[in-house]
């Protein structure tokens, strides 16, 4: 990889033209999930491994191969998708495997990091501390080849057979292990347990892969705060937890930072001084919301489409806040329920004592959109379901408000959540479906680049079950700045 490849990380935006991400494409692990450790792994339920795999993630992985490196999938659909292919060309270690540079899979770059002794001598002795393995399945997995140790570590299976350890069905949401931030790397640090080997995997990708050589001086890791074992088990603020779907680059000096059932208050504090002592960037908002699994992270209730357009859950808009429409008694008792409620503070790096307050969502959105990306336009707020009930809670479980912009105006969301794509086409906006829309861009029909305010509608049966969308599964590392 040239020095220039190994450079290029940088991320200012949410809706800047995406360049390079990681990803991690669903392995065998998430076939293994039983339901009576699906909720311990954090999925509400088992999913269908050959429907995930072929029926929609693969049009993910097409999709993004389309926009981000086409020489690779440009004019092979038709040997890569045969039905005597195999599938190597979407598996990671296989030999036909796409390994392409710029949509950047994690098990391909952990099979790689293997292969040198040292790192995996370390790597191995962590992994089985962690999962309490004797020394014969120490010395077991030692023997395996770079790739078969990829695999195991994150699928835990040996073989169809022989699991040795739980997966980490979870991997597939990369967006959660890291974030980059102008060109720094923030990691994680997870709240759930069943979580701790894949922040341990990506610390060890991220430290020792050449690819990922620039940042070894611009990675951030957050600290333990003093004598956190004695603090409580559950429920305590003190606490360290991170996830990136916490963390929201809007600009290249405004961050947003989520307080959720994932990411602590504590966490909250540490990343904000941590970004203005570095002189990151000079302004950060953090924005508490109800720790409840419906929304997780900030991310499953709102991300950005343009720089002056918002998909959102209407639970968190101004007329909602205030009770607008409830009787004097209501909106006086509803004001109590402090659990339900979300707050905002914005802190400015050069006048920290005097943060400023948003009460609402929208309030902080539309700030970000005029004052900070300037936009003329007036901001657009496109609503989970329509803004009607029940759609707006039944489509937000199912991520219709957790999009992933492949640029400005072009993103990719579930196709079954037709209220929101109400809204989406009210507003002006086109829609695809993906099996349509790569039909078009292999025959030539459509380009890339012409494409403009439109939803990518994407196959969702089963994916969506695992509660994450596009921008869960989605790691950017590179993308173009916004004008």
């Amino acid at each position: 990889m040239s020095k220039n490849q190994q450079a290029s990380f940088k991320v200012t935006s949410e809706i800047g033209t995406l360049k390079r991400l990681l990803v991690h494409s669903p392995d065998s692990g998430l076939g293994k999930v039983v339901p009576s450790k699906a909720q311990d792994w954090l999925f509400e339920d088992i999913v269908h491994l050959d429907t995930i795999r072929k029926k929609e993630y693969d049009y993910y992985t097409k999709i993004l191969l389309y926009f981000l490196d086409p020489d690779l999938i440009k004019g092979k659909l038709s040997s890569v998708d045969a039905p005597d292919a195999g599938r190597d060309f979407y598996k990671p270690g296989n030999e036909a495997f796409f390994k392409s540079e710029k949509v950047i899979e994690l098990q391909w770059l952990l099979g790689e990091i293997l292969a040198d002794r040292e790192i995996r001598v370390k790597l191995v002795a962590s992994v089985c501390a962690i999962e309490g393995c004797s020394f014969e399945t120490q010395q077991t997995l030692q023997e395996l080849s770079a790739v078969q140790l990829a695999k195991v570590f994150i699928t835990g299976s040996l073989d169809e057979k022989n699991m040795l350890f739980p997966p980490i069905p979870n991997f597939i949401f990369t967006r959660d292990i890291g974030i980059v931030i102008g060109k720094y790397l923030l990691l994680n640090k997870p709240a759930k347990k069943a979580r701790t080997r894949e922040a341990l995997l990506a610390k060890y990708i991220f430290f020792h892969h050449p690819l990922f050589q620039s940042f070894q001086n611009h990675v951030l890791e957050l600290s333990e705060t003093f004598q956190h074992f004695l603090l409580p088990k559950d429920g305590d603020d003190k606490k360290v937890t991170l996830e990136g779907g916490d963390i929201m680059v809007v600009t290249p000096e405004h961050v947003l930072v989520g307080v959720s059932e994932r990411t602590s208050m504590e966490a909250a504090y540490q990343i904000t001084n941590l970004l203005f002592n570095k002189g990151i960037v000079s302004k950060v908002s953090i924005v508490r919301i109800p720790k409840k699994r419906d929304y997780m992270h900030i991310d499953t209730i709102f991300t950005q489409v343009k720089r002056n357009v918002w998909v959102m859950l209407g639970n968190f808009s101004k007329k909602a806040i205030t009770n607008e429409d409830s009787d004097p008694v209501q909106r006086i008792m509803e004001g109590h329920k402090k659990e339900d409620q979300l707050r905002v503070m914005q802190f400015r790096k050069d006048d920290i004592e005097n943060p400023v307050q948003f009460n609402n969502l929208e309030d902080l959105l539309v700030d970000i959109s005029k004052n900070d990306l300037h936009s003329a336009e007036e901001v657009v707020f496109l609503y989970s379901g329509n803004n009607e009930f029940p759609f707006d809670v039944r489509e937000q479980w199912t991520d219709s408000c957790n999009l992933l912009a492949l640029k400005e105006g072009v993103v990719l969301g579930y196709d079954r959540n037709d209220k929101t794509v109400e809204a989406f086409t009210s507003h002006g906006f086109q829609t695809i479906h993906a099996k349509e829309l790569i039909q078009q861009l292999e025959s030539g029909e459509l380009k890339v680049e012409d494409m403009h305010d439109t939803l990518i509608l994407m196959p969702s049966a089963e994916l969506s079950r695992a509660r994450g969308g596009f921008h869960c599964m989605s790691l950017p590392l590179l993308r173009e700045d916004v004008k």
